[in-house]
């Protein structure tokens, strides 16, 4: 099973070995913005160009020749602007439809039933690493997985 990796800036620069083992496990890249910035969409187009390209270029020196595919805006907050310049760029703006709220920290099990409970084939499922203490969205995670395996007869690749 593969995923895609929403990515910002400040946490690439931190941690580029992650960076390279996603890619190198042939996951995808997402653009998340340099800062995780909620209001980026408002500011002027320049503004935004700016911040996504800092990020692409992050993740370039982390993985050379990296494939970004994507953006995805923080929080949703999507603009004509931010979607035009990502297009500019080369990204597809991603945006999801399985929220489970995990960066709310409800529990592992909230997490799993939530997901399990909205998702649908074509679904894309929005979990969160950053923010702290992550235990509820990674504990809930195998079990996701066994279910959507048993649902839809996806193969998990190790």
């Amino acid at each position: 099973m593969r995923a895609t990796f929403c990515l910002v800036g400040t946490e690439v620069r931190k941690y580029p070995a992650l960076v390279a083992r996603i890619v190198r496990e042939g996951h995808t890249l997402c653009n998340h913005t340099w800062h995780h910035e909620l209001d980026l969409g408002t500011k002027p187009p320049a503004e935004i160009k700016a911040n996504l390209e800092a990020t692409n270029r992050e993740i370039r020196k982390a993985v050379p020749g990296a494939k970004i595919k994507f953006f995805r805006h923080p929080g949703g907050k999507w603009t004509p602007a931010a979607i035009a310049v990502a297009r500019d760029l080369g990204m597809i703006s991603l945006d999801w439809d399985v929220d489970p709220q995990d960066w709310a920290k409800p529990g592992a099990k909230a997490v799993h039933d939530r997901v399990i409970g909205a998702v649908r084939p074509g679904s894309i499922v929005l979990l969160h690493d950053g923010g702290g203490d992550r235990s509820g969205t990674l504990g809930a995670c195998p079990a996701v997985l066994r279910d959507l395996k048993r649902r839809y007869g996806i193969t998990l690749l190790r």
